[in-house]
């Protein structure tokens, strides 16, 4: 029977964040990974903010395999034609210190995990975690599917994903709810760095990420984005369970009817898939978290639902829970009390973090919108007619053209209805 300190379930970017912080602590502390190796099965988008990184590793711009730095970041409202843009392009964004980066994780995550590995920490891979052991109630270590079978620690953290089983079998969570979860599927598309360039309008190392709303996702609940690389770029999709079973779509014709649309088609063309891979993301925000700690186990990152869709924020508060998971740890071994008691130290943590702040300012949206599809379909649609009514050129008077535009908004839905819609949105982000 195997005895470590520290057990660490996911070599994801909070389990590999705890892991090292314990390992540089001198814990002895072992990660076990589902995955080849970590970040083989990720499918986050691909851009990393640079605030929890640096915190973790000073030096990481300068060793770690980044793609590009984000010097553009646009938003798109798609009719089934056209696109109404927003962007900020801030050429403050392309000196040193950089804000942020994209990054393919699972050249990103390996690099990671060698850091872990050189701390000192144990890393083994192909490991499935079956479920945890427990004495007197209390969680004192996992059962793998491995020869070794038990393997036994003073506390373990889950970082397993959106779909945990280890918080399930630890009773911290219940079923999910549809609505509470994304399958978003993506694909590494390989381009020369020079069509790249042109195509985005950026040189050297600068990049763009391209996020999309309404026909990206044919008027479910999600978004679709396409992030530049130094030679491809990451396109994908995803939406609601809910939505893509009451719509009979199937994820993979999604990112299909994306790649077709007159805006992105040209942006991919000539290129060559590379990767696809499918997963699931955690949408639910707080209103699906699920509780944190119990007697000899903490839950970070996906696990935790730690995802805040909005800013495109997942793998930044995934280390940052992995950082206050490691400093609970910490304290806990230092007074040798890893009870429930002893660990909800680290639900403190959490609740006075800007994760949880920005969870709890965010935690009407998802089910605002999970019934509010007009902001996914109806509102892209009329937006877009509304500019190119005023672009398009014609005989006709602007007073006139405005007053067919609000015709038509009318038409579809009562302006007291569309009043209420948007007081609610802003309500459920403001």
């Amino acid at each position: 029977m195997e005895k470590f300190d520290v057990i660490v379930v996911g070599a994801g970017p909070a389990g590999l964040t705890a892991a090292l912080l314990l390992a540089q602590a001198g814990l002895n502390v072992v990660v076990f990974e589902r995955g080849d190796f970590p970040g083989s099965k990720n499918v986050m988008g691909g851009v990393l903010y640079s605030w929890p990184t640096k915190e973790l590793l000073p030096d990481f711009a300068r060793e770690a395999p980044l793609e590009r730095h984000i010097i553009e970041q646009r938003m798109w409202i798609m009719s089934a034609e056209s696109a109404f843009s927003v962007a900020h392009r801030n050429m403050a964004f392309d000196r040193e210190p950089r804000d942020f980066h994209t990054v393919l994780r699972s050249r990103f995550d390996k690099w990671m995990g060698q850091k872990v590995r050189a701390a000192g920490a144990l890393i083994v891979p192909e490991t499935l975690v079956e479920t945890v052991l427990r004495k007197n109630g209390q969680v004192v270590g996992v059962r793998v599917g491995r020869a070794e079978g038990e393997v036994h620690a003073d506390v373990v953290i889950a970082a397993d994903g959106v779909n945990s089983v280890l918080a399930r079998e630890a009773g911290l969570r219940g079923a999910f709810r549809p609505e509470h979860l994304a399958t978003a599927v993506k694909e590494i598309i390989a381009l020369p760095a020079t069509a790249i360039e042109s195509r985005f309008g950026v040189t050297g190392g600068q990049g763009v990420t391209i996020e999309m709303f309404g026909a990206a996702t044919m008027g479910m609940v999600g978004t679709g984005f396409i992030y530049t690389n130094r030679e491809s770029v990451s396109i994908g999709v995803g939406a609601t369970i809910r939505d893509l079973n009451d719509f009979g779509v199937n994820p993979n014709d999604l990112l299909e009817h994306l790649k077709a649309h007159p805006l992105v088609a040209p942006l991919i063309e000539g290129g060559e898939t590379r990767e696809y891979m499918a997963h699931l993301i955690p949408e639910g925000g707080l209103r699906a978290m699920p509780k944190l700690s119990t007697g000899g186990m903490l839950v970070a990152g996906d696990a935790a639902m730690m995802v805040n869709s909005l800013h495109r924020q997942g793998a930044n508060l995934a280390m940052r829970s992995g950082q206050l998971a490691a400093r609970a740890v910490l304290r806990a071994k230092a007074q040798g009390d890893f009870s429930a008691r002893g660990l909800a130290y680290y639900d403190r943590l959490v609740r006075d973090s800007a994760i949880y702040k920005d969870l709890h300012k965010y935690r009407g949206m998802a089910r605002f919108f999970e019934r509010h599809h007009e902001f996914f379909s109806l509102y892209p649609d009329l937006l877009n007619h509304a500019a190119a009514e005023v672009l398009t050129p014609s005989p006709v008077s602007q007073r006139r053209k405005q007053r067919g535009i609000f015709a038509e908004a009318r038409r579809r839905r009562s302006l007291w209805r569309m009043a209420k819609d948007f007081f609610g949105a802003w309500r459920s982000i403001a």
